[in-house]
C-alpha cells in the first residue's frame, strides 16, 4: 500500500505540536539518531520523495518535522492519516552550539515523555562506527520509560554480509537488546521489514 506524505509542521516547542484535530489522532513513528545517522535519506527512502532535508552538514535539522502518511490521493486521500512520520534533531554533534543543545530538552522530552500519539520509536545507529554511548543512553532511555522502541542499523549496504553481521552483533551486545533491523536507504534493504513493523503500529 502504498502512503502519500503530506507535511503538517515544524515543532520547536510543546505548543506547536499538531492537535488531534490536525492528526485525527493518528499513531505517530518518531525518527531518532545521531547526526549524520542518515535518518533523513532513510525517511524519504521510506516515502519515495524527498520530504525530509539531507543535509550536508550534520545537525541541521532544529525541529520536530511533523508528516502525514494518507492512502490515496488527489480527491481518493483519505482525510483520517494511516500514520503520521515525526522527524526529529539529530544529537551528538561537536559542532552545535550549546545554545542549540540548551534548547533541546525544552520540546524534545515533554514530546517522548508524554506525547499520547507516539506509539513507535525508531531509533537509528549507524552500522559503520563502533557503538556509541549517546545511542546506549537513548534506548536505556526508552526502557526506563517502557516506550515502544526498535533499533535500525543504517547504511548497511556499505558493509560486506560479514561485516554488517560482526558490526550488528557489537551493537547489540553495547546497547543491550535482542534486535537490530539493519537498512539502507539506497538498496531498499530491510525498508519492506520496516514498514511492516510500522504497519503494525498503525493497525
Amino acid at each position: 500500500m502504498r502512503l502519500n506524505p503530506v507535511f503538517l509542521l515544524s515543532a520547536t516547542d510543546v505548543a506547536h505540536f499538531p492537535s488531534e484535530a490536525k492528526t485525527y489522532g493518528a499513531p505517530e513513528v518518531a525518527f531518532l539518531g545521531r547526526s549524520n545517522v542518515g535518518k533523513s535519506s532513510l525517511i524519504n527512502s521510506l516515502l519515495g520523495s524527498r520530504e525530509a532535508k539531507v543535509s550536508s552538514t550534520p545537525g541541521r535539522t532544529r525541529a520536530i518535522n511533523f508528516f502525514a502518511l494518507h492512502e490515496g490521493s488527489g480527491e481518493k486521500m483519505k482525510v483520517r492519516p494511516t500514520l503520521i512520520f515525526a522527524d526529529l534533531p539529530g544529537y551528538g554533534y561537536a559542532k552545535i552550539s550549546k545554545s542549540i543543545s540548551a534548547e533541546w530538552p525544552s520540546f524534545i522530552e515533554p514530546y517522548l515523555a508524554e506525547r499520547e500519539t507516539l506509539a513507535l520509536c525508531i531509533c537509528l545507529v549507524d552500522t559503520n562506527i563502533p557503538p556509541q554511548e549517546n545511542d546506549t543512553q537513548l534506548i536505556t532511555y526508552f526502557k526506563q520509560t517502557q516506550r515502544p522502541y526498535l533499533v535500525v542499523g543504517t547504511k548497511a549496504d556499505k558493509l560486506s554480509n560479514n561485516q554488517l553481521a560482526k558490526s550488528v552483533a557489537a551493537l547489540k551486545k553495547v546497547h543491550e537488546v535482542e534486535e537490530i533491523l539493519p537498512v539502507s536507504a539506497k538498496t531498499d534493504a530491510g525498508t519492506k521489514v520496516l514498514w511492516a513493523k510500522m504497519m503494525e503500529v498503525a493497525e
